[in-house]
C-alpha cells in the first residue's frame, strides 16, 4: 500500500532531489576538470619560468656587454671630435700665418707686372713705380676679399 500513499507533493520532492543530485554530480565533475586545468596551467607556468629566466639573465648580460662597447664607442667619438677640433685650430693657425705672406707676394708680383707694363708704355720711372704700387695694393685687397668670401661660404 505504499503506492497509494505516494502523492503529487512526493513526486515533486523526488524530482527535485534527482535534479539536485544531477546538479551536484555535474558540479563535482566540473570542479575535477577545472582542478586538472589549473594543475596543467601551473605546470606550464613553472616550466616557462624555468626556461625563460635563464634567457632573461643571458639577455641582461648581453645588454651589459653592449652598453660597455657603446661606452667605448662614445669615448672614441669624443676623441675624434677633439682631434678634429685640434686639426681645425692648427689649420686656422697655419692659414693665418701663410695668408699674409701670400697676399704680399701676390701683390708684389702684380705690382712688378703692372709697373713693367707701365714703364714699357710711358717710359717714366716714377709713373711706373706708382702704377705698380697701386696694382699691388689693389691685388692685396682683391685677395683679402676672395679669402673672406671663401671663409663665409663654409
Amino acid at each position: 500500500m505504499l503506492v497509494a500513499a505516494f502523492t503529487w507533493g512526493d513526486l515533486w520532492r523526488l524530482a527535485l532531489a534527482v535534479f539536485l543530485l544531477a546538479v551536484g554530480l555535474s558540479f563535482a565533475y566540473l570542479l575535477v576538470r577545472l582542478g586538472g586545468t589549473v594543475q596543467r596551467l601551473s605546470a606550464f607556468i613553472s616550466g616557462a619560468e624555468r626556461e625563460v629566466l635563464p634567457v632573461i639573465n643571458k639577455v641582461g648580460g648581453s645588454v651589459d656587454r653592449v652598453n660597455g662597447q657603446l661606452d667605448k664607442v662614445d669615448r672614441i667619438t669624443d676623441s675624434a671630435v677633439d682631434a678634429a677640433d685640434s686639426v681645425d685650430t692648427a689649420v686656422r693657425a697655419v692659414s693665418m700665418a701663410v695668408t699674409r705672406p701670400v697676399q704680399k707676394a701676390s701683390g708684389f708680383a702684380a705690382g712688378v707686372s703692372y709697373g713693367a707694363a707701365d714703364f714699357k708704355t710711358t717710359r717714366d720711372w716714377r709713373h711706373a713705380v706708382q702704377a705698380g704700387k697701386e696694382a699691388a695694393a689693389r691685388r692685396e685687397r682683391e685677395l683679402t676679399d676672395e679669402l673672406r668670401e671663401a671663409g663665409e661660404g663654409q
